[in-house]
């Protein structure tokens, strides 16, 4: 049951992309001939005044279709209608919809998180040690630091309950590689100060040591809507910045961290041992999927909405579209390109299936 839970919950983020271009599209007037949940055999349809609305039998997937380019279509080429023959802002707008439906599907469901599950945070104030880098001659060895020890405050930062303080350590570290960071510690009913200079490694600094929040971690519910909406704006911005670390950090480092890019298998297998272990916790993930699936569509790759948006940026410089022969080529090549991607990461996530993704487990400390 927690695998389909998984699955539905991609489903649905894929079904609200592709309910954004549908929605764009019939909202201007725009023809669409197709909407489908899923790739593969027909598993039931039903045919509208114009558009065919069908389930196919992969739902990890889906499609809008125009009849800009079929062949059976009954609509006149020159029709003012069809997406092609729309002023370059109509298809723009048509074209960046399933990445806004999924921005504001991911923030609508990071309110749900905190009103009705609640926000998690530590039972006490303060960064715990777990432990420290096994390397004797780590930075904090040599700090005298121990396990057990609680980071209070970092260059005079206070640190307080949210776990978010953890992310807010680590980011001060990395960012700190050759300078000196003085850290207030409380080591049982003592308080120590100490100042530690991170090691410069390609991640950014590093001190060696492990973290978890100091106490039992507990969910606490926003006590009005206005509030809701605030903590859920928080946690929004908070996923896309990671996001984008990551993705900046696959490009400036892609060997260290080409091996935490996830396919479809290892998004199920997550969302599966969360279904199972902390339901509370799947609004959380399904947010940050919906987040991840809006940021990848917008990069201007081939056969992305990205990649749609930067032939009209193109038409829009040009003051005419790129030959079509151009435009079919240069998808098809990044169709196939993303397939074997795909293909890829499913062959190696089969045989992984225990192996666990390192930057999601650090958005759910």
């Amino acid at each position: 049951m927690s695998v389909l839970a998984a699955i539905a919950v991609l489903a649905v983020l894929i079904l609200v992309h592709e309910l954004g271009h549908f929605i764009a599209a019939r909202s201007q007037g725009i023809h669409v001939n197709r909407f489908s949940l899923g790739f593969g055999p027909v598993l039931w349809k039903y045919q509208g005044s114009e558009t065919e609305y069908a389930i196919r039998a992969f739902p990890l997937g889906g499609f809008v279709g125009f009849p800009d380019d079929d062949p059976d279509s009954d609509i006149p080429p020159n029709d003012p209608n069809l997406l092609r023959n729309r002023p370059i802002l109509d298809r723009a707008i048509v074209i960046s919809a399933g990445v806004i439906a999924n921005l504001i599907f991911a923030y609508l469901l990071l309110v749900g998180q905190v009103s009705v599950v609640g926000v998690g945070q530590a039972s006490q104030p303060g960064v715990l040690i777990q432990q420290l880098a096994p390397e004797v001659s780590s930075v904090a060895a040599k700090a005298g630091i121990k396990p057990g020890d609680v980071i209070v405050a970092a260059n005079q930062r206070q640190f307080g309950t949210s776990l978010q303080e953890i992310d807010a350590f680590r980011e001060l570290i990395k960012t700190s590689a050759g300078k000196s960071v003085q850290l207030e510690i409380a080591r049982g009913d003592e308080k120590v100060t100490v100042n530690v200079t991170p090691d410069a490694k390609p991640s950014g600094g590093t001190i060696g040591i492990g973290l978890s929040p100091n106490g039992k971690v507990e969910r606490r519910r926003v006590a009005n809507p206005i509030e809701a909406l605030s903590v859920g704006a928080t946690e929004f911005q908070r996923i896309v910045v990671m996001t984008f670390k990551g993705f900046g950090q696959l490009i400036t480092n892609f060997g260290e961290t080409a091996g935490q890019v996830a396919g479809p298998i290892k998004i199920v297998e997550i969302g599966a041992n969360i279904a199972q272990n902390d339901t509370g916790s799947l609004f959380f993930f399904a947010a940050l999927i919906s987040i991840n699936l809006a940021i990848i569509n917008i990069l201007p790759l081939p056969a992305l909405d990205g990649g749609q948006l930067a032939f009209l940026l193109i038409e829009g410089v040009r003051g005419k579209p790129l030959p079509s022969r151009i435009q079919e080529s240069v998808m098809q090549t990044g169709l196939v390109l993303l397939l074997g991607l795909g293909i890829f990461l499913i062959v190696k996530e089969t045989t992984q299936l225990t192996i666990q993704l390192e930057w999601v487990q650090k958005l759910f400390q």
